[in-house]
């Protein structure tokens, strides 16, 4: 198995550049930028952190921080930011707290971050109202209509059966609960934190109204999950919306963010390391959904289940703790290929098979 220094050697041999490649240790914090720290909080699944930033906040003397994202409501996170409000971010309040998006390893603390600083949550309206929605999903037992769209893509006994084991760790358990009010940011708008100016863009795909945000000054992107090195953002289609086209929206917002923005743009991201080269990742990006897209269309020649896909897509064995996002992924693909007209969708007794047209 490759180590990570490994990965980013591979990333950088595709013309990516990594200036911080050393992690910050738990507790510690690694200025990226003038004013700006860089710190990674645990996550307890296969991708294992996140990546949380501090930027120096205040009109006069850059007196408190702003926070951007706040990691998964765990124990082990909790301690984490203790340990940085204590160490690092020590002699300057919490003065703001911006979310790019809604995901519980993004949003989870916000709240309690929130209520310990009495800071205000600043976030886009439908990452804030998306949380708000998903907290309100508090299930001993999946719904019906959710087991039905994970049947219809495949799922069979054993599968349903986990499925209902994990229905009540949902994302009310790893989010703490929600202020009840936020400050709005959103496409085209200009927000101050300390002595820079952002420009607010948002993507979409990974996740509906996903900030990015864009210092022209000095070139630094605060990225989410919108644009990451390494690896590539999960694309899924849930039952809240299953007819959706999340892929194609992905695929349009990194060519807005590619048009928009300079390629050699440095890039603070939500997972992996800080790097330059948005472009090329962009372009990367898209090229590797497009030959995803080919394989499985070429796939299709025979009808296929979501579930079938799995070989098509993915290049390493799907455990059950990945087989949630990797259902999603699939499915999305396949939509978008029904999208676009190169497969049709047939059902019967409830489960989906796709077959090239």
């Amino acid at each position: 198995m490759k180590t990570r220094a490994d990965k980013i050697k591979d990333a950088e041999a595709t013309g990516l550049s990594f200036p911080y490649p050393d992690p910050p240790a738990k507790g510690e914090a690694v200025e990226v930028a003038p004013g700006i720290l860089w710190l990674r909080l645990p996550l307890p699944m296969a991708l294992d952190h996140v990546n949380v930033y501090a930027l120096e906040d205040g009109e006069e003397n850059n007196e408190g921080w702003m926070l951007v994202d706040t990691g998964m409501d765990t124990p082990t996170a909790r301690e984490a930011w203790e340990a940085v409000l204590a160490g690092p971010l020590a002699g300057r309040p919490v003065a703001r707290i911006l979310v790019t998006h809604h995901h519980p390893d993004h949003m989870g603390l916000a709240g309690w971050l929130s209520e310990q600083t009495g800071a205000p949550l600043v976030t886009t309206r439908t990452s804030f109202l998306g949380a708000k929605a998903l907290q309100l999903d508090r299930w001993d037992e999946p719904p019906a209509d959710a087991v039905a769209f994970y049947r219809a893509a495949g799922y069979g006994v054993t599968e349903i059966e986990v499925l209902r084991a994990r229905a009540k760790f949902g994302y009310a358990r790893v989010c703490s609960p929600l202020p009840v009010g936020f400050q709005r940011i959103a496409e085209g708008e200009t927000i101050r934190i300390g002595q820079r100016d952002w420009r607010v863009l948002t993507g979409h795909g990974h996740a509906a109204e996903h900030a990015v945000l864009w210092c022209e000054a000095d070139g630094l992107v605060l990225a989410g999950d919108q644009v990451l090195p390494r690896i590539t953002s999960n694309i899924g289609v849930y039952p809240t919306e299953p007819e959706g086209d999340p892929l194609g929206e992905f695929l349009q917002s990194c060519a807005k963010l590619r048009d928009a923005l300079p390629a050699d743009a440095f890039v603070l991201p939500g997972h992996n390391e800080p790097f330059t080269g948005l472009g090329i990742r962009c372009d990367q990006l898209i090229a590797h959904h497009a030959e995803s897209l080919d394989a499985l269309h070429k796939s299709l020649s025979i009808p296929r289940t979501a579930l079938d896909c799995f070989d098509v897509l993915f290049d390493r064995e799907i455990t059950d703790g990945l087989r949630g996002f990797a259902i999603v992924e699939a499915v999305a693909h396949l939509n978008h290929l029904c999208a676009s007209g190169r497969v049709r969708r047939e059902t019967t007794g409830g489960v989906h098979r796709y077959k090239a047209i």
